[in-house]
C-alpha cells in the first residue's frame, strides 16, 4: 500500500506538469524538479533544472543558505557574501548595537574585510544533497501502524541510515519526515558558524513603514542586509578565529539588473517554515476561532505598551526593537491570514472537501481505514476546544509578561535543591543558572514590562474567568484586587526583576533558602501556570495531538489515492524548496489593479519626519532629488519592490528570487496582508510574494553606503 502512494504522487506530479493548473501553488522539493521541468520551461524557466539542484556541487543548492534558525540568505560572490534580509540580520545587528554604536538609526557599513564584525550564534546552513530513502525507513512498517510504535521502528532505520551517509559523506545527515510522515528524505548538510556582519541599511530604509506597511503591498523597504561566511584554510567549517578565510563557495548566484515585466517568470528558493495545505476543517476553526484571535488581542497590549516606551526613551528602543520585531511580525500576519481564510470561505470550502472524500472513503475498498477518518478527526480536535483555549491565554497573556518567563529561571534553580549537592557545589552550581541569564537583563525593561503585567493580567483574569488557578485568584484578592498593588509588590521584591538581585541571590544562597524561592511573587505565578500545563493541559493536548498526527498521516494518504491526477507537494517544515509564478500585480476585490513595483518617488513621498518608521535618511533623499541613481536606476526612477505569485511562507525571508535564467532579480521578504492565510490555502487571486529589488539593494551598498567595493566582487549581467 505505502509503497504504491509514493509512486501516485511522482505519477500525479507528473500528470499536472502537462496541464499545468498547480503551476503557481506549490512548494517544491528541489531533487525533484525533473518532474516539474516541463511546467517550468512552459511558465518560462530557460536553464535546465538540473542547474537548481544537483548533488555534485554545481547546483544552485550551494548557493542557497538557511541563514541563523529560521531565514534564508543567498551567496553572491565568489568570497562568501551573504545577502539576506534587514529583519533576518536584526537580531545580530542588535547584539552589535549600543547607544554609542546606534546601528538601527545609522547603519552599518565595513569598508573592508577587516571592518566586518563576528556575530556570535549565527550560523549558516548549505544543502549539498537530498535524497529520498522512504523505503529504507518505512521497510516492514504497516501505514495503520499507532504512531508511536511506527515512529520508534523508523527511527532504529532512521539512526542506522544517517549514520552511513555522515560516514560517507564527512558532513552531516539528517532524515526528515515529509507529507506528514509518508515520505522520509536524508539531507546531507554543512554548518558554518564563523558569520561577520558586512553591511546593514539602518532602518529608514530596512525597517521603513515598520508595522502599518508590514504584510503589505504596495512596500517600500529596504529589507537587506550583508554577512560574510568564513572557512578554514581546507573552505571547511571552523570556530571563529581572525585568521579564518571568507568561505569559496561551489556555485554563487549571477545579479541581473536588466529588470522585469509583468508577466514574467521567477522562482523563489528558500526554506519555508510551516504550512498545513491539507489540514482538516477543525484544525482550521482552532486558528480561525481560537488561537488567532487570542494571540491578536494579547500582543495589541503588549505592543502598544512596548512602543508607549520604546517611543519615549532611545536606550529602551535599543533593548527591545528586535523583541518587538518579533512578535509584531506574527500578530500582524494572523490579521491578514483571518481576513484571507474569511474572504475565501476556506473553512466552508474543507467542509464541502470533506462531504465529498467521505462519500469517496464510503465506496472505496482499497483504503479500508478511510471510511472512519472524518469521524475520528472531529471527535479529537472538537475534545480539546476549551484546553485549547487556556492553552493559549497562559502563552500569550502570563507567559507575554517577560519577568513571569523569567522566572523559570528560579524553578531550574528550585531543581537544584533535588540533586542532594553539597553547599558549595549548590551554589557553584546556582551561579552558573543566574549568570545563563545575564542577556537577557541587557535587553529589559523593568518599568515596561510592569506595565506590560498590569494589562496582561487584567486581560487574562477576563478571558480566562472561572478557570483562573486558585492560587492565582487568592494571589490578586491578598494584593485588594488590584492589579496595581500586585505589580508593585512583584517588581519591588522578586529575585528577578534585575539582574544583580539574581547574581547576588545566587552567590549567598544555601539550601535552607529554598524557601526565597517558593514565596517569590514572580514564580508562584509562573509556578501555578507551569502546573496547569503539567496537570491538566499537556497530558490530554499531547494525546489529541499524537491522535492527531496518526490521522493526518492516514488522511492525506488517503487523499493523495482519492485526487491521484492532483500534484501534492509537501507541507513547509523548513527544508530547502522551490516555488515558481510570475511578476503579477495584486488585484484581491476588482478591476483596479495595484502595480507590481514600488519606486523612490514613492518612498519619498511617504517622508514624515514626526514618524520614525516613516523617516526616510536625509542622505537618501538628497540623492533622490539629484537623481544620482548610477547604473542602477531606469529612465530617472530608482525601483524599490515588487510582487510576483510565488508560494511562499515564513522562513523564506531572505530567499532569492530568479529569473528563468536562474540570475538574482530580488530579495524575497513579506507576503501580501490578503494573502497570509497561504500557509492553509492559496487563493491565486491573493497570494503574493514581496521581493526588494536587487537595483535597490546594488544601489544602497553603492550610493548610500558607499561600499562598492563589495559590489566589485560580484558577478553583474544586464541582459
Amino acid at each position: 500500500m505505502f509503497k504504491k502512494i509514493i509512486q501516485n504522487i511522482f505519477l500525479a506530479t507528473a500528470l499536472s506538469s502537462a496541464i499545468t493548473s498547480y503551476s503557481k501553488e506549490g512548494m517544491w522539493i528541489p531533487a525533484t524538479l525533473a518532474t516539474r521541468e516541463q511546467d517550468m520551461k512552459f511558465m518560462g524557466l530557460q536553464i535546465p533544472v538540473a542547474q537548481l539542484y544537483n548533488a555534485d556541487g554545481t547546483g544552485y543548492n550551494n548557493a542557497v543558505v538557511l541563514f541563523g534558525r529560521g531565514c534564508t540568505g543567498e551567496v553572491i560572490s565568489s568570497k562568501g557574501l551573504i545577502l539576506t534580509n534587514h529583519h533576518c540580520g536584526y537580531g545580530s545587528a542588535q547584539r552589535l548595537s549600543s547607544p554609542d554604536k546606534d546601528y538601527f538609526k545609522y547603519g552599518f557599513w565595513a569598508n573592508n574585510s577587516e571592518q566586518e564584525l563576528p556575530c556570535p550564534g549565527l550560523t549558516v546552513t548549505f544543502i549539498r544533497k537530498m535524497e529520498n530513502v522512504t523505503d529504507r525507513v518505512v521497510v516492514g512498517i504497516n501505514d495503520t501502524l499507532p504512531d508511536k510504535l511506527r515512529d520508534s521502528m523508523a527511527m532504529l532505520q532512521i539512526t542506522k541510515i544517517e549514520a552511513e551517509y555522515k560516514k560517507a559523506a564527512g558532513m552531516d545527515a539528517t532524515i526528515k519526515p515529509f507529507y506528514q510522515g509518508n515520505q522520509y528524505w536524508v539531507i546531507i548538510s554543512e554548518t558554518y558558524n564563523d558569520i561577520r556582519l558586512v553591511g546593514f541599511p539602518p532602518n529608514g530604509i530596512g525597517a521603513f513603514g515598520g508595522d502599518d506597511e508590514n504584510w503589505m503591498w504596495p512596500r517600500h523597504t529596504g529589507d537587506f542586509s550583508l554577512f560574510r561566511v568564513y572557512a578554514d584554510s581546507n573552505n571547511k567549517p571552523t570556530p571563529y578565529a581572525k585568521s579564518n578565510k571568507p568561505y569559496s563557495p561551489g556555485k554563487f548566484f549571477n545579479i541581473n539588473t536588466s529588470g522585469y515585466k509583468e508577466g514574467d517568470f521567477t522562482m523563489v528558493y528558500g526554506f519555508p517554515g510551516t504550512t498545513d495545505e491539507y489540514a482538516y476543517s477543525g484544525r482550521l476553526k482552532h486558528v480561525y476561532s481560537i488561537i488567532d484571535p487570542i494571540d491578536i488581542e494579547a500582543r495589541t497590549l503588549r505592543l502598544n505598551i512596548w512602543k508607549k516606551h520604546m517611543n519615549a526613551d532611545r536606550s529602551i528602543f535599543l533593548k527591545y526593537t528586535a523583541k518587538y520585531a518579533g512578535v509584531a511580525n506574527g500578530w500582524k500576519k494572523w490579521q491578514g491570514e483571518l481576513l484571507g481564510l474569511k474572504a475565501n470561505n476556506v473553512i466552508s470550502k474543507k467542509n464541502t472537501y470533506e462531504v465529498a472524500f467521505q462519500k469517496w472513503a464510503d465506496s472505496n475498498r482499497d483504503i479500508p481505514y478511510a471510511k472512519g477518518l472524518l469521524g475520528q478527526m472531529r471527535e479529537a480536535t472538537k475534545s480539546v476546544d476549551s484546553l485549547i483555549y487556556l492553552d493559549q491565554l497562559n502563552k500569550e497573556a502570563v507567559m507575554g509578561v517577560e519577568i513571569i518567563q523569567q522566572a523559570s529561571v528560579l524553578d531550574q534553580m528550585l531543581k537544584c535543591y533535588n540533586l542532594n549537592l553539597t553547599d558549595s557545589a549548590l551554589q557553584d552550581t546556582l551561579k552558573k543558572v543566574a549568570g545563563s541569564a545575564e542577556g537577557f537583563y541587557k535587553n529589559y525593561d523593568p518599568e515596561t514590562d510592569k506595565e506590560v503585567f498590569k494589562t496582561l493580567m487584567e486581560y487574562y483574569f477576563k478571558k480566562a474567568n472561572n478557570k483562573v488557578p486558585s492560587k492565582l485568584k487568592h494571589l490578586f484578592e491578598h494584593y485588594g484586587k488590584s492589579y496595581d498593588n500586585w505589580a508593585n509588590e512583584l517588581f519591588e521584591s522578586s529575585i528577578v526583576s534585575n539582574f544583580n538581585g539574581l547574581k547576588e541571590f545566587s552567590q549567598k544562597i544555601m539550601p535552607r533558602d529554598s524557601s526565597l524561592i517558593l514565596n517569590d511573587p514572580a514564580w508562584m505565578i509562573y509556578h501555578e501556570i507551569a502546573m496547569m500545563g503539567t496537570n491538566e493541559l499537556t497530558p490530554v493536548l499531547g494525546t489529541a495531538v499524537t491522535k492527531m498526527k496518526y490521522l493526518n498521516r492516514l488522511y492525506l494518504n488517503a487523499q493523495m489515492h482519492k485526487d491521484n491526477t492532483k500534484s501534492f507537494y509537501p507541507d513547509a517544515n523548513l527544508t530547502l524548496r522551490v516555488a515558481y509564478g510570475k511578476i503579477d500585480g495584486l488585484d484581491p476585490e476588482g478591476p483596479a489593479k495595484y502595480s507590481f513595483q514600488t519606486t523612490l518617488d514613492d518612498v519619498v513621498a511617504l517622508d514624515d519626519t514626526t514618524k520614525e518608521i516613516f523617516r526616510v535618511p536625509q542622505k537618501l533623499k538628497d540623492l533622490h532629488k539629484k537623481k544620482d541613481y548610477g547604473r542602477w536606476g531606469v529612465s530617472g526612477k530608482m525601483p524599490v519592490a515588487f510582487i510576483a505569485s510565488n508560494h511562499t511562507s515564513g522562513g523564506n525571508s531572505g530567499s532569492p528570487v530568479l529569473n528563468g535564467k536562474g540570475e538574482l532579480i530580488g530579495t524575497n521578504f513579506d507576503r501580501a496582508y490578503e494573502g497570509t492565510m497561504s500557509d492553509y490555502y492559496f487563493d491565486m487571486k491573493r497570494c503574493r510574494n514581496i521581493s526588494v529589488d536587487i537595483r535597490y539593494t546594488l544601489f544602497i551598498i553603492e550610493k548610500f553606503g558607499n561600499a562598492g567595493w563589495l559590489i566589485d566582487e560580484m558577478n553583474i549581467v544586464s541582459k
